[in-house]
């Protein structure tokens, strides 16, 4: 039994707001079995002066989130704050505790209130890690990947058991090609199990797609028979890390209510939560349909995993595979091009299956297929025109063009998408603009650290002296993924000194 499953208890202190953050009560410890605390709640509730904050903490151990460590100090650069930082936020192998998923071996967190490993963050920690040498943990990291794939059957969302409804971007197959540039070759061929197996979860059900039932679970057929895939849950229930969050949505919008809670999920598996992107009108959190979508970014990443696992067949000699997944690679990049290139825009977009088009919204997304080489050469100068023009801004280039609250949309740019964005263009020897960028993310950072002795979750691109904001929490500060990208980023750019125009 989990915390999530108390169903009165549980609704209870989630709706009553107990705890300001809903993913507190989830990450809590239970002192004694569960179905016992429920038992003494029910005949406790109707009490006289019944307190139920004081009964959860009399009955649950609250999760420890670390108030001091990550800030830093006027006698540290940012560079020696990251580098002290991997301590503070490594944790050790773990024993079941609560929600928490054990893993095998040591590993890195983002902070804050994310205290358990997450999937695509953990791909941009490492290129920090591997900036500062720390291979040793790399391999940790892709190992305790491998554990979940094995024991699980995927990558969960996170290493806590209310996260197993759901994985997260699939870069799971860079973190491989990544540590087979430290380690050699060998090392894909070491990890081809898993990669089949990841393989294989995302593509459940495409042997049962057919004309009148063209989306199960995480693949959709597209209309002249291609499979591309989408961001899907297997649970169309609230979210238990925000409960009351979905059920207020839900009350509000017009859409079945297990239909939007499983929207919601699979917009918690984008890694985009939340974001314009996914809603119907663009603009409405209550409109969001993300299972109706084919993301281009989620369609470059298992392009890539095709691709890995050709490649670590060959270097395996099993042939037969090796044309099987090149085949597969060929395909879907074809069926990239084909349903996710606006050509009228010069951008790649995400597509609507259930309406047959192409959503026209703006997003960082579009930069993918150059930072996976797929894009021609005109179309890379193309994408590039517009992050010129409309998407890059004095921090670093902002994640849409829209303005909802949501934190990710403007004003906010994120980490990963720095990274993706400024690689892309390098791919194509655009190194102008991919400079620019870089430079003017690498100085939001500094100035912030300057401020406030703190590397965080996001930033505020746009007007660089506010912080970040939106979304369903406070800013966190830590911060994994943040600290990776900018490590990578300043060894090969430097700290920019002058304002960069």
């Amino acid at each position: 039994m989990e915390i999530f499953e108390l169903d009165h208890l549980f609704e209870a202190v989630q709706l009553q707001k107990i705890f300001p953050d809903g993913k507190t009560f989830v990450d809590c410890t239970p002192k004694k079995d569960l179905e016992e605390i429920a038992t003494q709640y029910e005949n406790q509730k109707a009490n006289p002066g019944f307190d139920l904050k004081e009964f959860v903490l009399q009955h649950f151990e609250l999760p420890h989130i670390p108030d001091s460590g990550f800030a830093g100090s006027e006698s540290k650069t940012i560079t020696e704050h990251i580098e002290s930082l991997w301590t503070v936020l490594t944790r050790k192998p773990d024993t079941q505790k609560g929600s928490l998923i054990p893993l095998p071996y040591s590993y890195i967190v983002p902070g804050g209130r994310f205290g358990e490993i997450y999937y695509w963050d953990s791909y941009f920690t490492m290129l920090g890690l591997r900036a500062s040498g720390r291979i040793d943990m790399i391999e940790n990291m892709v190992n305790n990947f491998s554990h979940l794939i094995d024991t699980i059957g995927f990558i969960p969302n996170g290493n806590r058991t209310y996260y197993t409804g759901r994985s997260q971007p699939p870069f799971f197959s860079l973190m491989v090609r990544l540590l087979s540039e430290e380690k050699g070759k060998k090392v894909l061929i070491n990890y081809l199990p898993q990669l089949e197996k990841e393989y294989n979860f995302w593509m459940v059900g495409s042997e049962i797609l057919k004309e009148e039932n063209i989306a199960a679970f995480h693949v959709v057929q597209m209309p002249d028979g291609e499979l591309l895939n989408r961001y899907w849950d297997k649970n169309d229930t609230p979210r238990p890390e925000s409960y009351r969050e979905d059920v207020e949505l839900a009350l509000q919008s017009k859409q079945n209510s297990s239909i939007l809670y499983r929207h919601l999920r699979a917009g918690a598996e984008s890694g985009w939560d939340y974001s314009s992107r996914w809603f119907a009108d663009g603009r409405s959190f209550d409109t969001i349909h993300t299972t109706d979508i084919v993301p281009v970014d989620l369609n470059c990443l298992l392009w890539h995993l095709e691709k890995t696992i050709a490649e670590a067949c060959e270097l395996n000699k099993e042939d037969k595979k090796v044309e099987q997944y090149k085949l597969l690679a060929e395909k879907r990049k074809a069926a990239i091009q084909k349903y996710c290139w606006n050509d009228a825009q010069g951008f790649y977009v995400d597509y609507d299956f259930v309406n047959g088009k192409q959503k026209h919204s703006l997003t960082l997304g579009g930069v993918t297929p150059l930072f996976f080489k797929i894009a021609t050469d005109e179309q890379a100068k193309r994408v590039a025109v517009l992050v010129k023009e409309k998407l890059l801004k004095p921090g670093g280039v902002v994640t849409t063009l829209e303005t909802t609250g949501q934190q990710w949309d403007a004003p906010n740019g994120w980490a990963p998408l720095q990274w993706m964005t400024v690689k892309g263009l390098e791919n194509y020897d655009l190194n102008d603009l991919a400079k620019e960028i870089a430079l003017c993310w690498i100085k939001l950072n500094d100035d912030v650290y300057k401020r406030t002795g703190k590397l965080m979750e996001k930033y505020n691109v746009v007007d660089t002296e506010l912080e970040a904001g939106g979304g369903e929490y406070e800013g966190q500060d830590g911060f994994g993924w943040t600290n990776g990208v900018l490590l990578a980023l300043i060894k090969k750019y430097g700290i920019p000194e002058l304002k960069v125009n």
